[in-house]
């Protein structure tokens, strides 16, 4: 029989002198990587609501917190900063995000020898968005076009570095088609990437059919779902038209019905993604990424839900 799921979470470790875990060691042999994703705010205020929800999130003790990084590396030092609070006051291991956006290789060299004498070891490695005022991205004169680009270079010259990267189970929005995106993909996992992260989804549909693809295409790094509860269904609908998840027609017509309400936006969408969580979990993902939007009360409840407590 199993262990309980809050048995296999892979913890950061507690206690003096904190060190955090290599992400290529939180999945695999029966362990399973819980963690969350937060945003460099823009304000005080922001930064101490901020703070509020690492206390709550990091008392579940998950294998790590990563924070984005900005459009066209805006927030490329406070993105560094909160991954150093996240580690120095929280002991919690910190994965911070980092694009190909306007940087030479030169310069995404630099960045990253700061980021290891600042102890970060683990790097989201992405592509990153056309810069403001592009209609497409466009890499800079001795910069890179292609995330895959970007994990080589991590790997070869920071062996030492755990790497996540993206994936789309409903295709990423400038791919041509579906088979085109996940040879993309591979070549990520082929430079080196240790695990590979979802975009948010609601169909968990999507998910099964996209890991079965993955898994003939030959890709072997472990698959994480990302899920991002919806707490707010005009503000998901923003996201969802940029990313090109798609909405079961049930969900949102539940969610149409009680728009001026608030709490019941909340109760649905908390609801669905525990259920998701729970079908996940029950076929083998191993682990969940959870994108909070800086809040902590959705996956609080979702944690009692799957009957994780805090440590």
């Amino acid at each position: 029989m199993a262990a309980p799921l809050s048995q296999q979470i892979t913890r950061s470790p507690a206690g003096e002198p904190f060190a955090p875990l290599a992400m290529g060691n939180v999945y695999g042999d029966g362990k399973f990587g819980l963690s969350f994703e937060i945003f460099p705010p823009q304000t005080s205020a922001g930064d101490d609501s901020l703070n509020r929800t690492l206390e709550r999130l990091t008392a579940y003790r998950p294998s790590f917190v990563s924070c984005t990084y900005g459009a066209g590396g805006s927030t490329q030092a406070r993105t560094a900063d909160w991954c150093r609070r996240i580690q120095a006051d929280f002991a919690t291991t910190a994965v911070s995000h980092f694009t190909c956006v306007g940087s030479t290789k030169d310069e995404l060299l630099t960045w990253l020898n700061a980021a290891v004498e600042a102890g970060i070891g683990n790097i989201m490695a992405l592509r990153g968005d056309a810069a403001e005022g592009q209609d497409s991205f466009q890499a800079v004169s001795g910069g890179f076009s292609y995330a895959n680009e970007l994990v080589a270079l991590i790997r070869e010259r920071f062996p030492q570095m755990g790497i996540g990267v993206a994936g789309y189970p409903e295709k990423h929005p400038e791919a041509d088609d579906a088979a085109t995106d996940l040879a993309n993909l591979k070549r990520k996992g082929d430079a080196g990437a240790d695990a590979v992260f979802t975009q948010l989804f609601y169909h968990n549909a999507s998910f099964f059919e996209f890991r079965d693809r993955y898994e003939q295409a030959g890709i072997d790094k472990p698959l994480v779902p990302g899920i991002m509860p919806i707490t707010e269904f005009a503000r998901i609908k923003r996201i969802t038209s940029l990313c090109g998840a798609l909405i079961p027609a049930d969900l949102a017509t539940q969610l149409e019905a009680v728009q001026d309400d608030k709490q019941a936006q909340f109760d649905i969408g908390v609801d669905h993604a525990l259920a998701q969580c729970r079908e996940l979990i029950e076929n083998n993902v191993p682990g969940i990424h959870f994108y909070v939007l800086n809040r902590s009360r959705a996956c609080e409840r979702i944690m009692e839900g799957l009957d994780i407590s805090p440590q």
